[in-house]
């Protein structure tokens, strides 16, 4: 009996992935999207064909597009569950590069397998080949290797034995997570090998819990006991944790607020009593105040990003401490933070313990109930009269009150991404916001992987125009598939969202953001509706707030995407009140005129609140 089979390279990597399985017994990487093109559909394509529902394929319209749906996915599970994406050599390989990054900084598992050129060189220089004079061996593909966790080049047909376990290692850690790069020479896909018959037996794949040390235990454990303030900065490795329920327990026994990240919004059910909102730049009035009264910061799951600490002029306290639990090394010790390097359920288990029954003064519930309030109020319908455009906080509390106690609410760039972290009210799991790399144009296609990964939950999208003309192609391709979701498009007329910060935070003049301040010919009029139903969409335009409720309402009884467009203001952004913090974001030290150097004044002044160690 033979112990080995004989297949082409391409054939080796699809059988073998197919086996690659979750503890619950599905396929981690649960199939592939590809556009195929020379470097890929004469290897890969055959061997994908000859898959069929064993390793699934799909098709996208663009490369970088079909890779954020993938990463989209990969978020609804928690990470459990990853796609692969593939394209041809050349320009198909480097759309996939800014996907690559926008995984890497989400710390979040996608597999990457461009086409490349030809191992054997005979043909060079191909279609679509990047030489490099200096080096023979770079090629396009070289693109990713600061953007992706691990890469490697498949140059032999044997190759595989060893960068394909390697690769789903980096998927399946949980400190190392991220996407992988396998450049799959054109030439060695079609090569022939004697592939060991065990290679292919199904391997489940367990995620890991570390432990904490136990010096590290105690020193977090002493610090929590002796701190009157403490407050918890909740980030997105509670989610991937599974560690929400933990949390909720945590906080509500040892009475520690919870403030949220854009990752860790919706870990806690906003209903729940101990989730103070949204902290930072994007803060809630409540979460900021306790923020900067903390004598002890204690982060959880987070990589403690600018927009989450106010740039870290947020905790003002000048007693201070920083706590960071993180299963990365590299963000448990981020700004002298005193780290413990876990799991954050194991580690939330652990100190829970230790601490018994200890609580520290009582956290005031009524800045919670007052913050509440407000944003109720603040998302009601203002009476506006005719040709009134609504804000976007009108626009989010019609969804919010149209949509279902499941719903998820989506969105990555421009205004959404604040407002919706200040005003969102979710249930556990109803918050999906792409903000580590904020990429405009991953809205229609993330909506569409987390719906394949949740289908079972209602799925909304805000998206501004600006990030709709950017990348608004896979919606087609949700048509379909029939993969419904319900698409809320807030019209402008521009980049709202950065003309305020170039206008009102940095004291510049409008200019090249709206369409009215660009250097056209003619102001665009552009159909949405018209756009979005030629791919195939329903779409309509709402008429005003009552109008857009009703539209989100009747949406839910479609098996294809529903595109809803709203023309809203450009005026406000996503803070009122007391609400938000300061942003470091630099203004010109010298200008002629008069608003640059006030703001400039400004800027110098909240520098002066920095902390940048512990």
């Amino acid at each position: 009996m033979t112990n080995t089979i004989r297949l082409t390279a391409a054939q080796a990597m699809v059988k073998w992935l197919s086996a690659q399985l979750t503890e619950e017994g599905d396929r981690f990487i649960d199939g592939i999207w590809g556009i195929f093109g020379h470097g890929n559909v004469a290897g890969l394509g055959e061997a994908l064909h000859g898959a069929g529902d064993s390793f699934p394929t799909w098709r996208g319209q663009n490369e970088q597009t079909m890779a954020h749906a993938a990463i989209a996915y990969a978020k609804g599970h928690k990470r459990r569950r990853a796609q692969a994406v593939t394209s041809s050599i050349g320009p198909g390989a480097t759309n996939m590069v800014t996907a690559a990054a926008l995984a890497h900084v989400n710390r979040l598992p996608v597999l990457f397998i461009p086409g490349d050129v030809f191992a054997n060189r005979r043909p060079d220089p191909v279609l679509q080949q990047v030489e490099a004079f200096e080096d023979g061996t770079v090629s396009a593909n070289d693109c990713f290797r600061p953007v992706v966790r691990y890469f490697d080049r498949i140059t032999r047909p044997e190759h595989l034995l060893t960068c394909l376990p390697r690769a789903l290692a980096v998927m399946t850690n949980p400190a190392n997570c991220g996407p992988v790069c396998l450049s799959f020479c054109q030439d060695v896909q079609a090569e022939a090998y004697d592939y060991p018959v065990a290679f292919f037996e199904p391997k489940v794949w367990r995620v890991r819990r570390p432990e904490p040390d136990a010096d590290e235990l105690a020193d977090v454990v002493g610090l929590i006991k002796a701190a009157s303030n403490p407050v918890i900065v909740c980030g997105g490795g509670v989610i991937y944790s599974d560690a929400e329920q933990t949390l909720g327990t945590f906080a509500t026994k040892h009475q520690i607020p919870v403030v949220e990240t854009q990752a860790g919004k919706s870990a806690l059910a906003q209903a729940h009593p101990m989730n103070f909102g949204a902290s930072g730049v994007d803060g809630s009035a409540a979460a900021n105040l306790l923020s900067r009264n903390a004598d002890l910061v204690i982060g959880v799951g987070t990589r403690f990003q600018d927009f989450t600490t106010g740039s870290w002029s947020l905790f003002q306290n000048p007693d201070r401490k920083l706590v960071s639990i993180n299963v990365a090394a590299h963000d448990a010790v981020k700004h002298g933070a005193v780290p413990m390097v876990a799991d954050a359920r194991v580690a939330l288990e652990k100190i829970s313990v230790a601490l018994g029954d200890h609580r520290p003064v009582a956290v005031d519930a009524d800045i919670r109930a007052e913050w509440l309030e407000a944003v109720t109020a603040h998302c009601q319908p203002r009476n506006g009269g005719e040709g009134y455009r609504p804000l976007d906080a009108e626009v989010i509390g019609a969804v919010q009150r149209a949509t279902s106690e499941d719903a998820i609410a989506m969105c990555a760039a421009g205004t959404m991404p604040g407002a919706l972290k200040l005003l969102w009210q979710p249930s556990q799991g109803g918050y999906h916001i792409e903000y580590g790399y904020s990429c405009m144009g991953y809205e229609i296609a993330g909506a569409m992987g987390l719906k394949l990964a949740r289908p079972e939950r209602e799925v909304i999208c805000f998206v501004g125009d600006g990030s709709y003309m950017m990348a608004n192609s896979e919606l087609a391709t949700a048509v379909m598939r029939r993969v419904p979701f319900t698409v809320v498009l807030t019209d402008n007329r521009g980049y709202g969202c950065i003309n305020r910060l170039q206008t009102l935070g940095c004291g510049g003049a409008p200019f090249n953001n709206m369409y009215v301040d660009c250097n056209v010919e003619a102001q665009p009029e552009i159909d949405y509706v018209a756009h979005a139903a030629a791919m195939g969409a329903h779409a309509i335009k709402a008429r005003d707030i009552a109008d857009l409720e009703a539209q989100v309402a009747l949406a839910r009884g479609r098996d294809i995407p529903t595109v809803i467009v709203i023309e809203t203001s450009a005026e406000e952004g996503p803070g009122f009140g007391d609400a938000g913090h300061w942003w470091d974001v630099a203004v010109p030290a010298a200008s002629k005129t008069e608003r640059s150097r006030a703001a400039y004044a400004t800027y110098l002044e909240n520098m002066t609140r920095q902390r940048l160690v512990n």
